[in-house]
This record gives C-alpha cells, structure tokens and sequence, in this order.
C-alpha cells in the first residue's frame, strides 16, 4: 500500500487553514476535471485531489491524518501503526465515507477511513451526534475492572481557519470482562443537541496496551514461558505469572518447543469465559563458562541425540 502526502497531492503547507485547502482544491478541480480536460491523466488526477480533499476538508479525518506524524514519502510502502487513531473522537459512526465515494478512492484512503459510514446530520430539535472513539487499556483491567481517567483529542477549527485538537479528560470505568473491540456507551457525551435535543452519547471502542508477555485472542490469553531443557525433558511443577497472580502449571515429560498447555477459564472472563494458553518456549543455557561447556560436551557424549535425523543427515 502507497502512502499519500494529501497535502501535497494540494499543494498546500501543513498549517494550511480551512479556506487554503478549499481554494486549492477548487483551483485543481477546475483543472483536471475530466469534462473539462481531456489528457490521459486527468481523470487519475481529478480522483486523486478528491481524496486529498476528502480528508483535508474534514477536520476529524485531517487530525487523524496527521497523528501518523511526518517522515514519510508519497508511494512509499506503507501500514498504519497499530492503533494509530486510538484517543481521538470522531462524530457520527467514525471517519468514513458513504460506500461509492470510498470505492473510487486508493488502498490508502480505505486502510485508514474506510470502516464507517459517513455521519448524517441532526435536525433542529433532534438529538445530537454520537461520537466514537478508540481506547486503549491494560489487559489486567478486562481482569478486575477499574477506573480511568483517559483522555480524548477533538479536532476543531480556529476563526482564523487553523485546525487544532483540544483535549477533553473523562473519568470512566472499565468493567470487569471487556473484551477487545466492545464498546462502552457514556450517555450524553456525545455531541450536543440541536435546539432542545439531547445530547448524543459517546462509544468508546476498547484495544489492549501491548503488554511484555501476554497477548489477546478474542477471550482467550497466551503467554510465552520459558523452561530449561532439564524442565522440558523431565517434566514438573514451574511458577507462570497470570492477570490473577501466579499459578503452579505442570510441564508433561518430554515437552517440545510450542507445546500449548491449556489453563481452561483463565482468560478474560465473562459469561463465556476464555481460557488461558501457556506456549512452552525451551531456553538454552549458555556455555559461558568451562563448567558450563563441560556439561553440555558430557550431554553430547552421553546422549545418542541427533536433531536432524528427520533431514535424513
């Protein structure tokens, strides 16, 4: 996927105003529009400068935009970072366009505004916008519960044209058995009403923070564990860290590298809760020392071991 630089697909600086980006794009648009020129590119161009437009005129989607920073170059392979849009609230169903406009714009422009469907407005009197935005928690909250104070990014247009985000703090609780990609409803925290509306309310779509040695599968938990050889081959009783403190898992005789060892219901709970798998990862000790070299020489004349007798050498 190619990355775009919309802004200078407009030829406009980054702290363009509102009214710079317009202007541009009607300049372009008068240009390259295809019932006005008739050169082989010119349509290509036309669609590319919509795009541009698209997210540049949309204060939300050019905030977002520009979260995924500098650095980088049109048409330079590229994937958003995981999460890259996580704190910012978006109005409507999120950033996204109706499904014909998004069809004829790039790759680029789907990976990052493609999941939602464009907002409609509210009528005088009616209640307001729903807004969405992503979360990021830690893994033991989805365990215990717990209240956060987070803190959203709104994007919003100066007097003068500028686009800023402004930060608004609210304290939330998570509760206990959230899992990743519910979402949590805050009544009334949307935006406001037209007239004498209700306010919308506020979705918060929850993710994991990256965590050293778990990761999430839906409800289900897996940890990496390290185990000597000795522990892998012999079998017994090691210590595994869980969300819930540490448990006594038992390593089977003769454990190879990946082996899953299944920990049923330990993994995020709920109604259905998941369970947790322990991947045994066999760590080698290092030959760092004369003792050490002389066991593993020991190992080696007492063992009738060949790890690449399947290879057949």
């Amino acid at each position: 996927m190619d990355y775009k630089d919309y802004y200078a697909v407009l030829g406009v600086e980054k702290d363009a105003t509102q009214d710079e980006i317009k202007r541009a794009f009607r300049k372009l648009a008068r240009k390259y529009h295809p019932d006005i020129n008739k050169e082989e590119d010119a349509e290509k161009k036309f669609k590319e400068i919509s795009e541009a437009n698209e997210v540049l005129s949309d204060p939300e989607k050019r905030a977002a935009y520009d979260q995924l920073g500098t650095g980088y170059s049109p048409g330079q392979d590229f994937r958003p970072p995981p999460d890259w849009d996580a704190g910012f609230e978006f109005s409507g169903g999120g950033p996204g366009v109706s499904g014909a406009e998004q069809a004829a714009f790039s790759d680029f422009f789907e990976e990052l505004f493609g999941r939602a469907q464009r907002a409609q407005q509210a009528e005088f009197h009616a209640k307001g916008q729903d807004h969405h935005a992503k979360v990021l928690i830690d893994i033991v909250d989805a365990y215990k519960g717990a209240k956060r104070t987070i803190e959203l990014k709104l994007p919003k247009v100066t007097a003068d044209g500028h686009l800023i985000t402004e930060t608004r703090t609210l304290n939330v609780s998570i509760p206990k058995g959230v899992h990743a990609g519910q979402h949590i409803r805050l009544k009334g925290q949307g935006a406001p009403g037209s007239g004498k509306g209700d306010p919308g309310d506020l979705y918060m779509e929850i993710a994991f923070n990256s965590h050293p040695f778990y990761h999430v599968d839906g409800r289900d938990l897996y940890l990496n564990l390290p185990i000597a050889p000795w522990e892998a081959a012999l079998g017994g009783k090691v210590k595994a860290p869980t969300p819930e403190g540490v448990v006594d898992v038992t390593i089977p005789e003769n454990s190879a590298q990946g082996t899953k060892l299944r920990l049923k219901g330990r993994g995020i709970p709920g109604k259905q809760k998941g369970d947790l798998y322990i991947v045994l990862q066999i760590s080698l000790p290092l030959a760092d020392s004369e003792k050490a070299k002389n066991a593993y020489r020991e190992m080696a004349d007492e063992l009738d071991f060949n790890p690449r007798a399947k290879l057949d050498v």
